[in-house]
């Protein structure tokens, strides 16, 4: 569904004639915003930063590549992943059709209803218990269409079935910014997420640090307040 990724990186920097936008009314554009700010940068996508929120990032073990960003809170976790759309139309629609038949198809539910972002999708995904059983997990796919790029956000944990859980991370999509380049892309092609830039001296590790960090187990804490990063492989 989403399994081309371009290996091509470049510095997010914001665009030069702008004009602000209002914190939780985005997602925006880049050339929406005047600058970055306190938004932590990955690349294709600048995310505001909450006290006590965790950011998670998925790393492809073989390429070095991230491949997702997961910004959690408390029990409940938000994904999120951009991809490259058509000039001329969206693909939040089609997408969403997608995600529905594909989890129905494999057991699941999947309910389209009206979200502060328009239509999303509540499902419930089945997936092996413990016991071997199969069991059902709630999530929340959220979606919005930009200009030339999409961009996908599934909550689960408690956020993907109770209002208030979900408030938080809710905001921290609509305050996500999306840099997608000028570069021709094929439509669907995830846009390039890189690691932030650390802090001085945060980068600096011993070799027992590195050999842990290969084994996905480094936790790393650039933030003295906000969010925490953790890489996982």
């Amino acid at each position: 569904m989403f399994g081309r990724r371009t290996k091509k990186t470049a510095p997010a920097e914001a665009v030069e004639e702008s004009t602000p936008v209002e914190p939780g009314a985005g997602p925006f554009d880049a050339a929406q915003v005047t600058e970055r700010g306190d938004r932590i940068d990955l690349g294709a996508l600048w995310l505001p930063g909450l006290p006590g929120m965790e950011l998670r990032l998925e790393v492809d073990r073989e390429t070095d590549e991230v491949s997702s960003v997961q910004a959690v809170m408390d029990e409940s976790a938000l994904q999120l992943q951009a991809f490259a759309a058509p000039r001329t139309s969206g693909i939040w629609d089609g997408v969403r059709r997608e995600i529905a038949d594909a989890i129905v198809a494999a057991g699941g539910t999947a309910d389209e209803v009206d979200g502060p972002l328009g239509a999303e999708l509540r499902c419930r995904m089945p997936q092996a218990g413990p016991d071997g059983r199969t069991v059902f997990a709630p999530a929340r796919f959220l979606g919005f269409d930009g200009p030339r790029w999409f961009l996908r956000g599934v909550l689960s944990g408690p956020a993907a079935i109770d209002v208030d859980a979900a408030a938080a991370l809710v905001g921290v999509f609509r305050d996500v910014v999306v840099h997608r380049g000028s570069g021709p892309m094929a439509p669907r092609e995830m846009l390039p997420l890189t690691m932030p830039e650390l802090p001085s001296g945060v980068g600096e590790v011993d070799e027992s640090e590195r050999e842990a960090e290969k084994e996905g187990e480094d936790d790393l804490r650039p933030f003295e307040r906000g969010p925490e990063l953790t890489e996982t492989r």
